[in-house]
């Protein structure tokens, strides 16, 4: 009863919330050029628009181009469930190695991702797969070095076990072992999300496209799931980074009002990520194309000092 309990709440934040990250992201990167942008709901808006449309599918695709728009929104809800947004209602459920599978679900739907860019034929579908497949080599290894670290310090594989071992320190973001870690996780969630400097999402310019590329083809509700699913997964990279470095369920007892409570401090922590990425993008631009494997050996390198940072330090100090 408890996990269906779980389930409901977790996808239920998560699908709930995802949408609106990505409206704020827009909305300070557009009063940062003096617009007034479009309003925060406004990706409910087109998610529902176009999920009542039908999609236009090419004669000459196969089943995949038709398969991977669920099959990338069903990896999106798989690793939505791997990652708690609250650890009130979770105490029970642990998953041993459940941060490996999370790189592997992530890897599983770019990999569908890919292939459809590549069934459809298209000479931009093609170009973004290459380049899709470039930058998730690079940045991967740093992603799996990034939660390896974690997992040494709180000595277990699973999510919830880690978040509730660095509830048990004040402030895990400001320890120099947490915070290389940090880092590069920061890093990694804007490669993994398509956001500048790796990519740009509002862009369809042939030189810098990489995701949009790839879902050039989709229409109707095709592109409704892949829209969804892209908001979903970065929702559920910032809940890592926020629910690790930023823990808050220390000070929260337990009941139905402190599940709230948590999950009202989880809102306002996501977006404040959400702010602190708008902020980068506009004070950054996006790289060359052969800069990305500096930003991503950037990450590891990062991740890779937090590791070795824990063991000079003799590591029972965490």
């Amino acid at each position: 009863m408890d996990t269906i309990i779980y389930i409901i709440i977790q996808l239920g934040v998560v699908l709930l919330i995802a949408p609106l990250i990505n409206g704020v992201i827009k909305k300070v990167k557009a009063l940062s050029q003096k617009r007034k942008g479009a309003p925060l709901l406004q990706m409910y808006f087109d998610l529902y628009k176009l999920m009542k449309k039908s999609s236009v599918v090419s004669d000459v695709s196969s089943w995949i181009y038709k398969a991977t728009p669920y099959i990338v929104f069903g990896t999106a809800i798989a690793a939505a469930l791997l990652v708690p947004v609250s650890t009130t209602i979770l105490s029970s459920i642990s998953i041993p190695g459940d941060f490996i599978m999370l790189v592997s679900i992530f890897a599983l739907g770019r990999f569908f991702m890919m292939a459809a860019a590549l069934d459809t034929a298209s000479t931009f579908g093609g170009m973004g797969s290459s380049r899709e497949a470039m930058i998730s080599s690079l940045i991967e290894p740093s992603m799996m070095v990034s939660l390896f670290a974690i997992g040494i310090i709180a000595q277990t594989t699973s999510l919830p076990l880690i978040m509730l071992k660095v509830q048990t320190m004040a402030f895990p973001l400001v320890h120099p072992v947490y915070m290389m870690v940090g880092l590069a996780l920061l890093i990694i969630i804007i490669a993994e999300t398509a956001r500048i400097p790796v990519d740009d999402p509002s862009t369809h310019l042939e030189l810098t496209m990489v995701h949009e590329a790839m879902i050039l083809e989709y229409s109707g509700r095709h592109l409704a799931l892949m829209e969804y699913a892209a908001s979903v997964k970065q929702l559920v990279l910032i809940t890592l980074f926020v629910n690790i470095l930023m823990p808050h369920d220390q000070w929260i007892g337990a009941g139905i009002a402190a599940i709230g409570l948590s999950l009202l401090i989880y809102l306002f922590k996501v977006i404040f990520m959400a702010l602190v990425i708008a902020v980068f993008e506009v004070n950054t631009v996006k790289f060359k194309l052969f800069s990305i494997p500096n930003l991503a050996a950037l990450a590891f390198i990062l991740a890779f000092l937090g590791i070795l940072q824990f063991f000079i330090l003799g590591g029972n100090h965490v």
